[in-house]
């Protein structure tokens, strides 16, 4: 026995838009009855429980169990910005793979409101102010346009003066998310999009058109996570593994060099890749399919060179190559991503891990990539927290 988590079940809803959304203990529900039967095991096997999400009461991860159980077990509410669910993907994996518990289950959802993010506590600080402070001193504010396009849309502005990129080129992450969800019944928007029609949407932030931001979606998705001694005692598939995984936080540099792309977490996720590859041993070069983080087409384009799928200042190259997509080297974001299959907030981190998983077992359908026994999982969130989980084919 290698001592590593393996997930022996994962499940999802569709995601929808906030006019669509069920309520979230609903959701939540839904997509851990549908972890468990994938498991083959019922709720009184979980022995510790994560639930997470970004916008609501405490305790609400209470109230979606709740309902699918009642069995006194712990629950450990989450809330880590965009980074939520693979918060409590890495806590639930640590918990196993330290032999404090060989069954435990982490859960994400979120029912987002319509429009862009507010800030809900107006009498106390928020976490952002030394970002926001950063961000001022740069670029200054635009009251009228959202602070995550400000942000985003700023890097990507630094990132185009400093390595050049032409604007159909950011067009074209959102083309390419919109052709993969085509394949993906969990995505809220699957209709195909032009280069052109993406770059006449309406104009959010600097390079940012509306089809280039992720929109607020309500969503929910959950993944069991076993030690191989608990699936071989019970004799469920338990065939996917996490071979490592990091999660990192901000360094001084972010706060001391003035630098868009560091303000928006790219210094967190190349940290995290590394120590992923370290402890791994494996090359970035040998992963056939990766989940990242595409936010914003911007967080797309740097997440391709933060997480070493190709060097740093070759991102353009690598798109009009066709590198990122099938036939190419690498499959990214075969389930549309957060661009086209939506972002709900704390449910983001546990649907790449369910679409990867799906994609090792071979279960992905149309989105399938050949013979994949590698996959990598980036999810990011501001304020700041990065998590990279690397998955593998076992047995």
């Amino acid at each position: 026995m290698d001592g590593r988590a393996r997930i022996a079940g994962v499940g999802m809803v569709p995601f929808s838009t906030p006019s669509r959304c069920e309520s979230y203990d609903a959701m939540g529900e839904r997509a851990v009855m549908a972890a468990l039967a994938d498991a083959g095991i019922g709720y009184q096997q979980i022995q510790q429980a994560y639930a997470g999400y970004v916008y609501g009461d405490s305790t609400s991860g209470q109230k979606a169990l709740y309902r699918v159980g009642r069995t006194g077990i712990p629950i450990v509410n989450v809330n880590n910005n965009c980074g939520t669910g693979s918060t409590a993907l890495f806590a639930a994996r640590q918990l196993v793979e330290s032999g404090a518990a060989d069954c435990v289950l982490a859960l994400g959802f979120e029912q987002m409101q319509r429009g862009k993010l507010v800030q809900h506590w107006l009498d106390r600080p928020t976490p952002f102010t030394e970002f926001d402070a950063i961000v001022d001193s740069i670029q200054g504010t635009d009251p009228d346009a959202p602070a995550a396009a400000q942000y985003f849309g700023g890097a990507g502005r630094q990132y185009a003066e400093r390595y050049g990129i032409a604007e159909q080129t950011w067009a074209m992450i959102s083309v390419k998310s919109r052709r993969h969800a085509a394949n993906n019944p969990y995505a809220v928007f699957r209709d195909p999009v032009t280069v052109e029609e993406v770059l006449g949407s309406p104009h959010i932030y600097g390079h940012l058109t509306r089809l280039q931001c992720c929109p607020p979606t309500c969503g929910a998705a959950a993944a069991v996570l076993v030690s191989e001694k608990f699936a071989r005692a019970r004799g469920i598939r338990a065939d996917v593994g996490i071979r490592a995984q990091a999660m990192t936080t901000d360094t001084p540099a972010v706060f001391e060099e003035r630098d868009m792309l560091k303000v928006v977490g790219y210094d967190l996720s190349r940290n995290a890749a590394r120590q992923v590859y370290e402890a791994s041993g494996v090359n970035p070069q040998d992963i056939p399919v990766v989940e990242l983080h595409d936010c914003f087409t911007t967080n797309e384009v740097l997440s391709y060179e933060a997480l070493g799928l190709t060097p740093e200042g070759t991102a353009e190259k690598f798109i009009l190559e066709g590198d990122n997509t099938y036939g190419g080297r690498v499959v990214v974001n075969p389930s549309g991503g957060l661009l086209s299959k939506g972002h709900p907030l704390g449910a983001t981190g546990l649907a790449q891990c369910a679409e990867l998983v799906w994609q090792l077992r071979g279960q992905a359908a149309a989105r399938q990539v050949d013979g994949a026994r590698l996959a990598l999982q980036h999810n990011v969130g501001l304020g700041g927290v990065a998590v990279v989980t690397l998955y593998e084919k076992v047995g």
